[in-house]
């Protein structure tokens, strides 16, 4: 049985490779419409302003609540706190999210749930599916949705609909299969239809049930936004994915405690609606007062899918650039200095944060413009070699950089063969699948001394903390180190020799662009291919952000001081 291994990965590959193929005009008239209609709907939330927005909520929920203070207070400061630390359109971009997440998972869940109900035969073989969908790691689902969308709100979508689609068919069907069976005799008794008996008797008595159904569903969306951050998704994830890759405690909690505030005002809400009213409706709207509320409800949606893709087409007669990047330091330094130089000759720039391996992915599509972020020859090898034909390279913007095995300079190590038993026979590494990791656990094979030793991935952030414990109680620790770096900066450190050659030789890094660039915005590929600097250079923008100062202040700062090289930049 071990002797053959069922290539399932290989079917998978293919299938979603096949799928992508064939349905490729399908997904990017999906990617386009969704994407125009999120940035309509954010573009209208983010046009109200705040304080009346936070107004207009505190009123709402005052009534929903049946006139209780709570909610309404807690609302009334929670979004203030919010707007008051600058997160405001981050959070109706993550309003966005879960709002169409919601409602796409809401549209799909209820039928399913009611064929589910009646039908014992659809139970049996949508339940494993259900179960499936629930029980498979969220990260799983970026792939797919990045092979079927690229990167954005739209795959984010994609992604929190399949994880957050089940709650709401597992409580229709619950709620609809509880209906007393009485009361469904008496109805057909009655000659009611089918029709008649769901929308009739089932629906309104499994009402209470549906709708916590919805609200688990919504609780579920709104936990992909941290995931769905990974493939370019905006809002609120953004903040506290970058914090955690890069170790902001303060910034993670604030971005943290923002989610939590949305959160709970979103469960109250809906809690709060499933609620019986106490007291009995004044009147029902008649027939035609229904339809004319849908129609015009339709008309709405119209209106802003109409006014968003106009407004895409008015941004698209301006000068705007996208640049995608990996959450590592040196990359948030160089990025952001890039994006803040492209502003001062007018562009407009969108600045995306993506993993890894996803960053060239996004170039090599064009759903982003450009990157300068690319370590060859070594840490992104493997990635050049798959994307090398599908994008421009506009040479080195750095030279100098190195990858190793690095230590405080306490320790009493010079080369990598001196290990023995050091910092728990450990070496603490970043990312998953970064290039230095990947680098870390071929040396690890290759010297007999670190036979026993293993290489512990975390991320960049928490190797960054570890190293400042390790230091402040003089303790041995072994990391994956690279050059530039803000931490050379602030620590004694040294990189081990490497007598194998297994960490690599000298890199350099260099930028990236999407084919056609060239000829689409010249100014813009200019500057790109003209950017330039030394590892000094980035090492005091990347340990000013370090100690705290905003990426795009600290760009700033450095542009500011770097007149003639920046102006090198432009010619």
């Amino acid at each position: 049985m071990n002797n053959y291994q069922l290539p399932v990965a290989n079917w998978v590959e293919t299938i979603t490779e096949w799928m992508t193929n064939t349905f490729s005009g399908l997904f990017s008239f999906f990617q386009t419409t969704g994407q125009n209609l999120m940035d309509g709907i954010t573009s209208l939330l983010v046009a109200i302003p705040p304080l009346l927005f936070i107004i207009i909520l505190t009123a709402i929920a005052f009534f929903i609540s049946n006139k209780k203070i709570g909610l309404s207070l807690f609302t009334f400061i929670g979004l203030l706190f919010i707007y008051n630390q600058n997160l405001w359109t981050d959070l109706m971009n993550t309003v966005t999210l879960v709002l169409l997440s919601s409602v796409v998972s809401i549209v799909i869940g209820v039928p399913l749930g009611i064929l589910m109900a009646k039908s014992n035969k659809a139970q049996s073989i949508i339940t494993p599916i259900l179960d499936f969908m629930q029980t498979m790691p969220g990260f799983v689902y970026l792939i797919p949705a990045v092979a079927f969308f690229g990167i954005g709100m739209v795959p984010g979508v994609f992604a929190s609909v399949i994880f957050a689609l089940p709650p709401t068919v597992r409580f229709t069907n619950l709620g609809i299969r509880q209906v007393p069976k009485e009361l469904v005799e008496a109805s057909d008794s009655f000659g009611s239809t089918g029709w008649q008996k769901l929308f009739k008797l089932e629906l309104p008595l499994a009402k209470n049930t549906i709708m916590a159904g919805v609200n688990q569903t919504t609780m579920l969306a709104l936990s992909m936004v941290v995931i769905a951050s990974m493939i370019g998704a905006p809002g609120l994830g953004r903040g506290v994915l970058s914090a955690l890759q890069r170790a902001q405690v303060g910034n993670g909690f604030v971005n943290g405690v923002a989610l939590v505030i949305l959160a709970i005002i979103i469960d109250r809400f809906t809690q709060n609606l499933n609620k019986k009213k106490t007291t009995p409706a004044k009147s029902k709207l008649s027939k035609k007062q229904k339809i004319s509320g849908i129609v015009i409800a339709v008309v709405a949606v119209i209106a802003v899918i109409a006014g968003s893709t106009l407004f895409s087409s008015a941004k698209n007669d301006e000068k705007n650039i996208s640049l995608s990047y990996v959450e590592w330091d040196t990359e948030v330094a160089s990025t952001h200095v890039v994006g803040e130089v492209l502003k001062d000759v007018g562009y407009n720039v969108s600045l995306t944060p993506l993993d890894n391996a996803i960053m060239w992915e996004s170039i090599s599509k064009g759903e982003t413009d450009a990157m300068v972020a690319a370590w060859l020859p070594g840490t992104h090898g493997e990635q050049y070699k798959q994307y090398k034909d599908k994008v421009d390279d506009l040479g080195e913007n750095l030279k100098g950089a190195k990858l190793g095995i690095v230590v405080p300079e306490y320790m009493d190590v010079d080369s990598i063969e001196d290990l023995k038993d050091q910092a728990g026979k450990k070496i603490t590494g970043i990312e998953p699948g970064a290039g230095v990791v990947a680098a870390a656990e071929k040396t690890q094979k290759a010297y007999n001394n670190l036979a026993d030793w293993s290489v512990e991935t975390s991320s960049s952030g928490a190797m960054t903390v570890a190293l400042g414990q390790a230091i402040k109680n003089k303790e041995d620790i072994v990391i994956t180190g690279w050059s530039p770096h803000w931490m050379f900066a602030k620590y004694d450190l040294k990189y081990l020799e490497d007598p194998k050659g297994t960490m690599g030789s000298e890199e350099t890094i260099h930028t990236m662009a999407r084919k056609g660039l060239e000829k689409e915005n010249p100014e813009a590929y200019t500057i790109l291919k003209n950017f330039h600097w030394t590892k000094e250079d980035m090492e005091s923008v990347m340990l000013e952000i370090n100690n705290g100062t905003e990426p795009t202040k600290a760009a700033r700062d450095w542009i500011d001081s770097h007149s003639k090289e920046v102006a090198e930049w432009k010619k």
